[in-house]
């Protein structure tokens, strides 16, 4: 798709050249090397831009014709980010994963979606295109948000939602922007520091060469064009029926875990919410085994 044709809009995600993107598609290749081989790649077309979508599928036949996974990526990635988690939900049931217009990734943005109502429509004009009728949906931080949204607003194709330290909770704090930038700092210390600055911010990316290629690449290579999301309200979360599973770390940034903890399953009818020590905003990825057992095992209990 010609970048030409997100550079019409202000107000929409973009690459600053065609070279830079590039670049970053090689990152990223580097990244979905470290998980399972997706079996095909897709183009949705939407009313917002093309979404590009990767499908994992495993050779048990059995496990194909069980409610497919939908990953959701966080803000400044793509669906690479899901590396260490495709192998294991593959194995059990299709997935696929969205890199999301507006972020660096292989989706062409044309039509800004960070209203809720574009957000929904956006992400159920995606399902509709692959042809799904019922998922389970995991978002991760902005991931997170959008599919407690989808589960808001349009939760018609949601067999369940998986949200795995998300936005869309409470408002995003200060204490949050200054991990974000001093992890990205953090990229450039010497190789020998890294592992202790990534104990430390909590931060998996700074120990795994190619993904922190390719977060140091999308910085360079993209430009976001969109606020951060406003949280849910209590009356709009309470609106919720879709079986809901919400896994916090227990030092997150973005959310006060133990809070949130209390207060979705209060407010959402049968959520369950899990607060995973020993990690930040990453659970999936420096607790990948762990969570991808317990997120297939709520699926399971979903279906």
């Amino acid at each position: 798709m010609p970048e030409t044709a997100a550079r019409t809009r202000a107000d929409v995600g973009r690459y600053v050249s065609d070279a830079w993107r590039e670049r970053y598609f090689t990152a990223c290749d580097a990244v979905y090397a470290l998980g399972a081989p997706a079996r095909s790649e897709e183009d949705v077309e939407t009313s917002f831009g093309t979404t590009h979508v990767y499908r994992y599928d495993t050779e048990d036949r059995a496990a194909r014709f069980r409610t497919p996974v939908v990953l959701v990526h966080g803000a400044g990635s793509c669906s690479a980010m899901w590396y260490p988690n495709t192998p294991a939900l593959s194995a059990n049931r299709p997935v696929y994963a969205i890199d999301t217009p507006g972020d660096p990734g292989r989706s062409v943005q044309r039509e800004p979606i960070h209203r809720p109502e574009h957000a929904a429509q956006w992400l159920d004009e995606t399902l509709a295109g692959l042809g799904l009728d019922r998922v389970h949906l995991v978002g991760s931080s902005y991931g997170g948000w959008l599919a407690l949204n989808q589960a808001h607003l349009k939760p018609g194709r949601l067999a369940s939602v998986t949200l795995l330290d998300p936005g869309g909770l409470e408002k995003v704090g200060l204490r949050f922007f200054v991990w974000i930038f001093a992890s990205l700092f953090a990229t450039f210390a010497p190789k020998a520091l890294r592992p202790r600055l990534a104990a430390w911010l909590e931060q998996p990316v700074l120990v795994v060469p190619e993904l922190r290629a390719m977060i140091r690449t999308a910085v360079r290579a993209y430009r976001i064009r969109r606020p951060a999301p406003l949280p849910l309200s209590e009356e709009e979360l309470s609106t919720i029926r879709t079986p809901l599973y919400l896994v916090l770390g227990k030092r997150s940034l973005l959310v006060h875990p133990q809070r949130q903890a209390e207060r979705v399953p209060r407010l959402v009818p049968g959520a369950r919410a899990e607060i995973i020590s020993g990690t930040g905003h990453g659970p999936q990825i420096d607790h990948a085994e762990e969570i991808n057992r317990r997120m297939l095992d709520f699926m399971a209990s979903v279906d």
